[in-house]
């Protein structure tokens, strides 16, 4: 398990211990964090679960896809810690990550 604080567009955070294996996306969903829609299930076929990445856990979190760079495309307010929270694994060297949600998904 890894606990995992997502901020709100508002600043609201939520702390949740999220399993190992699951991605950053299905543990908002599981938790229903408001921010995170993941309208296709996970698949990299959407961006409702766009999210900020806190520089300091950029590189544990991976580089992104060609897929996932190309469903940013279609993401509002995209930086360069843009992520989609579906192509993040949650494990163990994720303890204390931090992700916001952009302004446009409330």
């Amino acid at each position: 398990m890894a606990k995992i604080t997502y901020i709100q567009h508002d600043g609201t955070e939520h702390v949740i211990d999220v399993k190992t294996g699951l991605s950053v996306m299905e543990g908002a969903v599981k938790n229903n964090i408001p921010g995170i829609d993941a309208d296709c299930g996970g698949a990299c076929a959407c961006a409702t679960c766009h999210v900020y990445v806190k520089d300091e856990w950029l590189e544990k979190t991976g580089t992104r896809s060609a897929m996932e760079e190309s469903m940013l495309d279609f993401a509002e307010g995209v930086e360069a810690n843009s992520r989609l929270a579906c192509q993040i694994k949650v494990t163990d060297a994720l303890e204390g990550l931090v992700v916001t949600m952009p302004e446009s998904q409330h």
